[in-house]
């Protein structure tokens, strides 16, 4: 059975806003007591493109950050196999991406992996995965934003002498982060865009110097090979490997806001996806082929580990460059702090068009089609962590950066992992036309590895906290408090609003 886009397009509202959710009464108003209500009418629709979707997904997974300030610890820690490691990352993700993207065909919801979930796997476990989804998304984005003052800070200090504190950058790239947010999704689109050109641009300026200068030298083929993989280090880097793919799912998040959702949304995951995969794999190998691969491993392990990136651009480039891509590194934290704002205020919006959290978050900007209430409760959020890590004189990338991006790196692992296991549910049955190899075999295999690398995660938290075993563990709780605390609610839903959790997740799902 073929799979036809939607005719049920969200109507235009009189004050300038669209409408995509619950059951319209009588003048196409909500029916009375439909949960699944907002008050502001429904995001924005067919704002945006393809290439507007790919800018979101990558610029959250910050191409600069990652090759610069996370590739050379997955370098210490899996050694020589640090780029087959990415590709492996990269091609997991695709099979889970085949699901996931079938799914988004008939599921669309701003809240998209605990929307999966509960049309896969039941409104119960659904539930109790939008708590999660809440907690790891909302921790991301105050985590990246302490990184970008950590960075921003110690820029100034290099440049002017001032010493700025590191949490008052912050606040400034939150409240910069909330204005944008507030306003039309285009508009971060093109801010984000921007800065993800200027980040690969640099990276592929130091690509070319490296090969200009040592040629097929810099290309060491072992690298790829499947041997590399046997150390005792190469759990720990997968863990490290997979979380800077992080955010590439939040194309479905967008699709309620996409344009032609059934194309948009499956052409800009596979495009971010392999984009990321090549991106991340080369750079690393090129990174370690600017030194040679035992020096670069060598080197990663010791003290010039973080400076391994800059140390390849200013050999082989220039001074110029590495200078450039210290400035670029602010530039990609605040890129990756908006687009992770933005994927946690649709959860939050989701939740509260649902009734799973107060009702207000699911109203809409009237003027510019934003979850404006969501918007504005995220920003306080950031702000609110921010000032605690203040409080606590706490170190903003070690601990700020690392705890909350731990804990949320993770959430999503699970998410992932329970959302693959969904697609292969939701088409059990009926496969509307799809390929085994697509809604059975994919998801299948992605579950099975992603679910690998949460528990592998768990065993080696250590590995990206760098914190204690008791610190580790009141890091690791709140996952599974809220996870268990959604399903309660969810259980006392159905007890005693049978017709309400029947509606719980029903928004915007296509039929054929």
């Amino acid at each position: 059975m073929s799979v036809q886009p939607s005719t049920a397009e969200p109507a235009a509202g009189a004050a300038g806003v669209t409408r995509a959710t619950g059951v319209a009464g009588a003048a196409g108003r909500p029916a009375p007591g439909d949960a699944g209500q907002d008050s502001g009418g429904g995001l924005s629709s067919g704002q945006i493109g393809t290439f507007d979707l790919v800018f979101f997904v990558v610029a959250a997974a910050a191409p600069l950050t990652v090759l610069a300030g996370v590739a050379p610890v997955a370098i210490a820690i899996g050694g020589p196999g640090a780029p087959l490691g990415y590709l492996i990352s990269g091609a997991l993700l695709v099979l889970f991406a085949a699901g996931f993207t079938a799914m988004s065909l008939y599921v669309r919801n701003a809240g998209a992996f605990y929307a999966y979930v509960a049309r896969g796997l039941g409104r119960t476990l659904g539930v109790g995965i939008a708590y999660v989804a809440v907690v790891s998304y909302n921790l991301i984005t105050p985590g990246v934003a302490a990184a970008f003052g950590y960075f921003a800070a110690g820029s100034v200090h290099d440049a002017t002498g001032a010493d700025i504190p590191w949490w008052v950058l912050s606040g400034v790239c939150v409240l910069a982060v909330g204005v944008l947010g507030w306003l039309r999704v285009t508009l971060s689109a093109k801010v984000l865009g921007v800065a993800l050109i200027l980040e690969v641009l640099t990276l592929l300026v130091m690509d070319g110097g490296i090969l200009g200068h040592r040629g097929t030298a810099a290309l060491d083929v072992h690298s790829f090979d499947p041997s590399t993989l046997a150390t005792g280090g190469i759990a720990g880097m997968f863990v490290i490997v997979i979380g800077a793919f992080t955010g590439f799912e939040a194309t479905a998040i967008y699709a309620e806001e996409a344009r032609e959702p059934s194309r948009t949304v499956p052409r800009a995951t596979f495009i971010a996806i392999g984009f990321l995969a090549l991106f991340y794999s080369v750079g690393a190998w090129l990174i370690m082929g600017a030194f040679g691969t035992d020096k670069a491993v060598a080197m990663a392990r010791a003290a010039a580990g973080p400076e391994l990136t800059f140390r390849a651009g200013e050999l082989y480039v220039g001074s110029w460059l590495s200078d450039t891509m210290h400035a670029l590194v602010i530039v990609s934290a605040f890129a990756a702090t908006l687009a992770f704002h933005n994927a946690a205020a649709r959860y939050l919006y989701a939740l509260g068009r649902e009734g799973l959290l107060p009702r207000r978050l699911g109203i809409v900007s009237a003027r510019h089609g934003s979850p404006g209430i969501a918007v504005s409760t995220q920003t306080v959020f950031n702000l609110l962590v921010i000032l605690v890590g203040a409080a606590l004189a706490a170190d903003p990338f070690s601990q700020v950066l690392i705890w909350t991006n731990s804990i949320a790196v993770l959430g999503i692992m699970v998410m992932q992992a329970l959302a693959a296991l969904a697609v292969w549910a939701f088409f059990r049955r009926d496969r509307r036309g799809m390929s085994a190899a697509r809604v059975v075999w994919s998801p299948l295999i992605a579950f099975a590895g992603l679910a690998l690398l949460t528990v592998l995660a768990v065993l080696h938290f250590g590995l990206l906290t760098g914190a204690s075993g008791t610190v580790n563990a009141v890091l690791l709780a709140p996952l599974p408090v809220v996870l268990a605390a959604g399903i309660c609610i969810a259980l006392r839903i159905r007890s005693r609003d049978p017709q309400r959790y029947a509606r719980l997740t029903n928004i915007d799902v296509e039929r054929d």
